[in-house]
């Protein structure tokens, strides 16, 4: 496992749309495994693979029950809104309230190539749904309502 280097700011990389992962193999494998060791070496709870410099549609999340990655992720549907506070590894000195699902359902494929559902709720919903945007190149300061 490595720790790689997060993009920030205004890396060109972090406004693009993450490609769909065609066959988990090894590399996505080391992949998963190194985004969770950065997002954890960076105090974060979670990491998507654009804010390493990878354009592909994966994301890792921890809130703190555990390490999930989430492969060809999709929301299948939400409820409720709840505004909070966000920030973002790639914009270290940003910060502002998004509105988000206060629950969602989300179905992606596993680091064993396995598709599975996860209903989310509160900061794993909202975890969900930010690093979801960024597989599509969009940041949370583009949500920022205050």
């Amino acid at each position: 496992m490595a720790i790689r280097q997060i993009r920030i700011d205004d890396d060109p990389i972090l406004r693009k749309k993450s490609k769909v992962i065609q066959d988990v193999n090894e590399k996505i494998r080391i992949l998963s495994e190194d985004m969770i060791e950065t997002m954890k070496s960076a105090d974060g709870v979670g990491l998507a693979a654009p804010q390493v410099g990878i354009l592909k549609r994966i994301v890792v999340i921890d809130v703190g029950d555990g390490p999930v990655a989430f492969i060809n992720p999709s929301i299948l549907s939400t409820d409720g809104e709840v505004i909070d506070e966000e920030a973002c590894l790639s914009l270290p000195e940003c910060s502002g309230k998004v509105s988000r699902p206060q629950s969602l359902v989300v179905e992606a494929t596993d680091i064993e190539g396995k598709i599975f559902r996860l209903s989310c709720s509160d900061l794993l919903a909202r975890a969900v749904c930010h690093e979801l945007d960024h597989l599509d190149g969009i940041l949370f300061i583009d949500h920022v309502i205050e």
